[in-house]
């Protein structure tokens, strides 16, 4: 009689440099889940991975997650803390079309928060703050973390650079999930740090006061004390 073959489990690990098989992999699956726009190139990918080996960082950590059934990469994720505002930013999350159902993505985002907690810890001796991502206004995904986790969809007009001469910046939702205090709005303040910081030091725009995005969005919080919920659709 025939033994039945057990499924393997699924686990979940953090890619650490770009010599494992699973980094070009997941840049791969990533490529192709996103807009050639909205991805970043996995030569930059590569120069993180050195900074991070060569003990560069301060107050930044960037992280590459994938979860693997065996041999199979079913999904990726990657994520950046920033210290200096103490927030964790998702930057992609992707699961292999027939794997969406699966809560993948879920188990790879709850994966990015314990890291961003611990990151937290290390570098300010306290809690996380919030967790930020960018995602398109017609995302399902966006409403769920909207109507379960407590997220605040960020009401101002908000751009990814480009990833490239060939790219335009790309009009996305900013949202914003506060750690412990439930919160309804973020100061104008506060949001002018967090895009400052995003722009400059994780997307490594040099000069983000000369493109003309970037000054939309700040010209946009003239005026307004506070950012709260925007309607969504």
């Amino acid at each position: 009689m025939a033994r039945r073959k057990v499924a393997e489990r699924l686990a979940i690990r953090e890619i650490r440099t770009a010599d494992d098989s699973g980094f070009a992999r997941a840049h791969r699956l990533l490529r192709d889940s996103f807009p050639r726009s909205e991805m970043q190139p996995q030569g930059q990918w590569r120069t993180t991975m050195r900074e991070r080996a060569q003990g560069l960082w301060t107050d930044i950590d960037w992280h590459l997650l994938v979860a693997e059934r065996g041999r199979a990469l079913l999904g990726a994720a990657s994520g950046s803390y920033l210290g200096n505002v103490n927030v964790g930013l998702i930057g992609y999350v992707a699961i292999r079309p027939r794997e969406r159902s699966s809560g993948i993505g879920l188990r790879l985002r709850k994966r990015l928060r314990q890291i961003f907690e611990r990151d937290a810890l290390r570098v300010t001796g306290g809690p996380l703050a919030g967790i930020v991502g960018e995602v398109r206004a017609d995302n399902p995904w966006l409403r769920y973390l909207v109507r379960r986790e407590g997220v605040i969809a960020l009401d101002f007009p908000y751009f990814q650079p480009s990833m490239g001469k060939k790219h335009k910046p790309v009009p996305l939702v900013l949202y914003y999930q506060p750690m412990g205090t439930r919160r309804k709005s973020l100061s104008a303040a506060e949001l002018r740090r967090l895009l400052y910081t995003m722009w400059r030091r994780m997307y490594r725009v040099s000069r983000p006061l000369s493109r003309p995005e970037f000054r939309r969005m700040i010209r946009s919080l003239d005026g307004r004390r506070r950012m709260g919920q925007r309607a969504l659709d």
